[in-house]
């Protein structure tokens, strides 16, 4: 479907008319690519940050930790925030935040000063990520067009994480380590002026309500120590559960203040609705094991196959490309085959390609014979479950609470990240001294994960069958 086939579909109801579909879509998909791709393209410039500013092993764990624990201790204060202040000003917040704190790491003096600059990065970023998806759930009614939109945004930022280590690389070695912050000046400059041309505010009405400052302090503390809690028990072991028992105590005393709050950051009856509680904890779980697709494969090629990081970034492209083929064929199988069942046949095709990686890894291993097919068909099959679970953990919402859903996905996503990476990274650690039993044992234990969150698709609700005229409409 082109860009204007979305907009017609966009502009069918007259309260939806105000942005265009294409110009929500693409900045959506901008914007969800920048997001995700700040996650992963400074791992590969860490070497080069380290000589350039000094850095120890400590300080450059912060350089990758600022970031993630801004974004995902902030993810459902910006999505809330949209929907009281307008998606239009939030996204233009958002993306300034994050454009200049990129400009500002760019021209780090020092180690503190690079941190500092990737915590405001994480912190744009949480502000922007809900915005994305809320752009378009509000923009497109439910439906196959919302359907080609959510895909197409799927496809994109899953290109940002699956591309970071080539832009990274390149970046690097063509220029310099500051260029993997820099570039997102430019790209920061074109989408603003998207923004601001194309984006319509939804009115005034919403900057008058209150934003729930008790809910938002405790979710972005625990939120924020338990992601850092599940990091350091993937560092030090179970004897560090402090944080991560503090950051469960502080959810649940947000749970109990949203519960009496006259307006509460996120309404706990959202999660009533099967569609949001199901789909998000498939999410969470889905996203556990897709982690090892891209970690323990960069790993394996650069530790084991000794691959620069511009060869293995160009190894990634067939990946990249499965997870784009899967994203754009979820519209119409959907149509086809239902929800359920086509996120049935996602997860349990990235299982067996888990399980297919974990055969063939071997010391000697090739692109073609250890790389090429099981990587393709994880992606392909991650490409094919996303896209039907962000459909159903975002579907019978309405649009004044799309944005604080939307912070909801995005917050799965993120700690079903954190999770991944501290089951799959002790699994690869214990198994044993030699890298590749530990990177295939990680690959068992990622397809098992899949396994068990395909295992939870059937309980999605059947989705609501649209009128004979509507559903011929926008097919």
């Amino acid at each position: 479907m082109t860009a204007a086939d979305l907009t017609a579909k966009a502009t069918e109801r007259p309260a939806r008319a105000t942005t265009p579909g294409w110009a929500a879509l693409l900045a959506a998909s901008i914007g969800q690519f920048l997001v995700v791709l700040d996650i992963s393209v400074v791992n590969v410039a860490l070497p080069h940050i380290r000589e350039g500013l000094g850095l120890g092993a400590t300080g450059l764990q912060w350089v990758v930790n600022a970031y993630m624990l801004a974004f995902a201790g902030f993810l459902l204060l910006g999505g809330r925030a949209a929907d009281l202040y307008g998606r239009k000003r939030v996204f233009l917040t958002g993306l300034g935040l994050f454009t200049l704190a990129s400009l500002a790491g760019g021209f780090a003096q020092d180690g503190a000063m690079l941190i500092s600059a990737r915590a405001f990065q994480g912190l744009g970023a949480a502000i922007l990520a809900p915005v994305t998806l809320s752009l378009i759930t509000a923009t497109f009614p439910e439906g196959p067009a919302r359907t080609k939109a959510i895909a197409m945004w799927t496809a994109v930022g899953t290109a940002g994480g699956a591309t970071g280590g080539l832009v990274g690389g390149l970046l690097t070695d063509l220029l310099s380590w500051r260029w993997v912050l820099l570039i997102n000046v430019p790209v920061g400059a074109v989408l603003a002026v998207i923004a601001v041309c194309w984006l319509r505010p939804e009115g005034d009405s919403a900057g008058r309500r209150r934003l729930d400052l008790p809910g938002a302090v405790l979710v972005t503390a625990g939120v924020g120590l338990l992601t850092f809690g599940i990091g350091e028990i993937g560092d030090h072991g179970w004897r560090r559960t402090g944080p991560l028992a503090a950051g469960l105590a502080l959810l649940a005393l947000f749970a109990a203040v949203e519960a009496r709050s006259p307006a509460p950051l996120v309404q706990l009856r959202l999660f009533r609705l099967r569609s949001v509680a199901v789909g998000n904890l498939a999410t969470l779980v889905a996203t556990m094991a897709g982690f090892a697709l891209w970690y323990f494969l960069s790993l394996y090629m650069q530790n084991v196959l000794q691959y620069s990081a511009v060869r293995t970034g160009l190894s990634f492209l067939p990946h990249t490309a499965g997870i784009i083929i899967g994203s754009r064929l979820a519209p119409p199988l959907m149509a086809r085959i239902g929800v359920r069942r086509l996120a049935g046949i996602g997860g349990l095709t990235a299982a067996a390609g888990f399980a297919w990686q974990s055969l063939v890894l071997d010391a000697d291993g090739t692109f073609l014979t250890a790389i090429l097919g099981p990587g393709a068909t994880m992606a392909l099959g991650f490409g094919l479950l996303m896209t039907p679970l962000v459909e159903a953990s975002t579907s019978g919402v309405e649009s004044a609470e799309a944005g604080a859903v939307a912070g909801i996905v995005n917050t799965s996503r993120t700690i079903g990240g954190a999770i991944g990476l501290t089951v799959l990274g002790t699994t690869a650690a214990h198994t044993g001294p030699d890298l590749v039993d530990g990177y295939s044992a990680a690959f068992v234990v990622a397809a098992a994960i899949t396994t068990a969150g395909t295992a939870i698709v059937p309980l999605l609700p059947r989705p609501r069958r649209a009128p004979r005229g509507e559903a011929e409409a926008t097919a």
